[in-house]
């Protein structure tokens, strides 16, 4: 599967993201986001001639500036993780301030 939008409004888009060992990227943008992993994994990360290598545990949450870039699996475990990207920031309505918890929208 790699990418599959898992939830969109008008102020989030969510997105699952999964591989295997080995698989690579092409060049693609994220704005800022929220990653969030569902298992443990290395990638490494190129952007621009630099590169890095990122190893990260399952079931953390971790800030990602806006940034364009490729990666590559290259652990032996498969990649799952989900991007809750953000559109503009907006403050909330009256009528929207009144109600609290998730919302299927």
């Amino acid at each position: 599967m790699n990418y599959r939008v898992a939830f969109e409004n008008e102020r989030v888009r969510v997105l699952e993201y999964t591989d295997s060992p080995g698989h690579k990227t092409t060049e693609h943008s994220h704005p800022d986001s929220v990653m969030v992993t569902v298992t443990a994994f290395r990638r490494g990360i190129s952007s621009e001639g630099k590169s890095m290598d990122v190893e990260l545990p399952a079931a953390v949450a971790r800030w990602l500036p806006a940034q364009h870039h490729s990666g590559e699996n290259i652990g032996e475990t498969d990649t799952h993780t989900f991007f809750v990207e953000l559109k503009e920031s907006t403050l909330p309505t009256n009528d929207e301030a009144e109600y609290l918890g998730p919302s299927e929208s």
